[in-house]
């Protein structure tokens, strides 16, 4: 076996060239800069110019050059352009975070096909179509590493709100990370997932006072997460120190789904 970096240098992205999707706010922005601050260089796909422009903005002044590309995954050829793109402007590809997507609240009766459509287009069909592009980039570069953003949603059923296209997209991320890390082992493909419990996003309002009950004195840890509590388990799964670590789904959720 080869020489294996020792202590924190396992954490190490130095040299690596990482892309995430949805990446010009919340959780995908803490990754980007997560990424960056571990030694990737950092492209990011983001739907609008003028968000994108503005994370890039936000980034430099932490000393961080990333790269936005506004791009509609959805559009099978979209997703292909970006990661295309990503991979030219960064000299190649190493790490692929799959985190773009969408959610509605709504009683399965209410649910319009358009709004299960835009879930699974978004959720299941870009992170498909995303990692087959990009996988093709990883495998010819000898290998690379995929991390998909699952959700508690797609272990559990949410309270008190009523989201059942979501909680079914997200089970079908957990089950392709799994499909996808079986078939791409033997071309050095790493793929896993993390499933985020309650997080402070501009897509989850978790400080609300009616979702407290539920949603966080449920709990153990009696609060919920900000993204910089994530984002250093997709540096830990995009690196050397996980090596060994593929096909897993890694729940960040302070306990939520123990009871």
């Amino acid at each position: 076996m080869a020489d294996y970096p020792r202590g924190l240098s396992a954490f190490s992205l130095e040299g690596k060239r990482a892309l995430v999707t949805g990446g010009n706010r919340g959780l995908g922005y803490a990754f980007a800069r997560a990424l960056a601050d571990s030694g990737a260089t950092v492209a990011f796909v983001g739907r609008g110019a003028e968000a994108n422009e503005a994370a890039v903005r936000r980034l430099k002044a932490e000393g961080i050059d990333a790269y936005g590309i506004g791009a509609d995954l959805t559009a099978d050829d979209e997703a292909d352009r970006a990661v295309d793109q990503a991979a030219e402007r960064l000299g190649g590809l190493d790490i692929v975070v799959n985190n773009a997507g969408v959610c509605f609240h709504n009683p399965a009766w209410d649910a319009t096909d358009d709004e299960w459509q835009q879930v699974f287009d978004l959720n299941v069909r870009a992170v498909w179509k995303v990692s087959l592009a990009a996988g093709r980039h990883l495998r010819d570069n000898g290998g690379g590493a995929i991390v998909n953003i699952g959700s508690i949603s797609g272990l559990i059923v949410n309270r008190p709100q009523a989201q059942a296209p979501y909680n079914a997209s997200k089970a079908a991320v957990h089950q392709l990370t799994k499909s996808l890390a079986a078939e791409w082992a033997p071309h050095h493909i790493r793929v896993n997932a993390v499933a985020p419990g309650y997080v402070k996003t501009e897509m989850a309002p978790v400080d609300r006072p009616e979702y407290r009950r539920m949603w966080i004195e449920d709990a153990p840890q009696q609060r919920y997460a900000t993204p910089e509590e994530i984002a250093p388990s997709i540096v830990y799964l995009c690196s050397p120190a996980a090596a060994f670590v593929t096909g897993s789904v890694l729940v960040i959720d302070g306990g939520y789904t123990v009871y």
